[in-house]
Order: C-alpha cells, then sequence, then structure tokens
C-alpha cells in the first residue's frame, strides 16, 4: 500500500507583506531618532567658554 502525504496548503504570499512591514519598522525608527536628534539639539545648552587666563609672567 502506498500512502501519499497528505497535499500542504498554499502558502500565502507573506514575503511582501513582511517586506512592507520591515521597510515601515526602518522608517518610523529613522523618523524617532531625527525627532530625538532635533529635540537634544534645540533643548541643549551652549557650553560655557572658559575664562580666559591672563598671561603667566616669570
Amino acid at each position: 500500500m502506498s500512502s501519499q502525504p497528505p497535499p500542504k496548503p498554499p502558502k500565502p504570499p507573506a514575503t511582501s507583506k513582511e517586506a512592507r512591514l520591515a521597510a515601515a519598522l526602518r522608517a518610523n525608527l529613522h523618523r524617532r531618532k531625527a525627532q530625538a536628534r532635533a529635540r537634544t539639539e534645540a533643548t541643549a545648552p551652549e557650553p560655557p567658554t572658559p575664562p580666559e587666563e591672563p598671561p603667566k609672567e616669570g
């Protein structure tokens, strides 16, 4: 008796969905990083300049 394995159901084309979701995730990450950079640049105070020292005599 030769039994064949039951036919596998066709796989849905998830590769295009996965690629679309991965691209959206990357775009979201880039957007969030740019927003964070803009926030830190806008709120970061300028570093104080050190006072100038008078020339040493000697």
